[in-house]
């Protein structure tokens, strides 16, 4: 099967299957979404969706947020991880984009990156979300689902390298949502340890899941596997 082949298979099954995904971030605007976004580096959408409420009640708008200070704000953050260096992300991204931007959430990635604790990742996240820009952010899931499935090579080093290869291969228009479609199937089915194999129903064109399938076989000594059809 090539990797055309394989492409096409994964946006047609989710075009059918989850054709409107969206964020599991709680959010109601822009500048909500970049927060929630800085917070959630390496840590689950279930806490910052915990976090996220009181935070927002008590500064609603970028310059609620760049008048505070770290020790009122690291309170509101402190069950996230790397809480001390969040706070000070937080307000200092508050504060560029009050004084650059007028409090308001940029549109591009070279601007959105002048902002603290902003990444590339959390760049196109928020490009995709909010502008519904052709943008793909590769996290852990996106770089090791996109792998195994075999839309990316195994010889992809770094997220760059999964971007570049997904985007060039994806139909522009289902870029932001075959971001959510990787992310979500990571989380969920595709995980990192003991995938789980037979709940998937991407398995007919899945390397990952052949290549496991003809180990197994190989060791019971059967030379060739049947067809595998694709699940419901």
């Amino acid at each position: 099967m090539t990797k055309k082949e394989r492409f096409r298979l994964f946006v047609e099954y989710f075009s059918v299957h989850f054709a409107e995904p969206k964020t599991e971030l709680h959010f109601n605007n822009p500048y909500e979404l970049l927060v929630a976004v800085i917070l959630s580096a390496q840590c689950t959408d279930k806490r910052i969706n915990l976090v996220t409420p009181p935070l927002f009640e008590r500064f609603p708008t970028p310059h609620h947020l760049a008048a505070s200070h770290y020790d009122e704000l690291f309170p509101f953050i402190r069950s996230v991880s790397y809480p001390g260096n969040k706070t000070r992300h937080l307000l200092g991204m508050a504060k560029l984009l009050v004084e650059a931007f007028n409090g308001e959430v940029p549109a591009t990635l070279e601007e959105l990156q002048r902002l603290p604790g902003v990444g590339r990742k959390t760049a196109h996240v928020i490009l995709s979300i909010i502008y519904n820009q052709p943008t793909m952010a590769v996290d852990t899931h996106v770089f090791r689902v996109s792998k195994r499935l075999g839309l990316a090579t195994q010889s992809a080093k770094t997220p760059l390298d999964i971007e570049k290869q997904l985007v060039k291969e994806l139909p522009q228009e289902v870029i932001p949502k075959a971001h959510h479609w990787l992310i979500l199937h990571g989380r969920y089915v595709c995980v990192a340890r003991n995938p789980k194999c037979p709940e998937c129903a991407l398995t007919h064109f899945c390397k990952y899941f052949a290549q496991v399938t003809s180990k197994q076989m190989a060791a019971a000594g059967i030379k060739e596997s049947p067809a595998k059809k694709p699940m419901p």
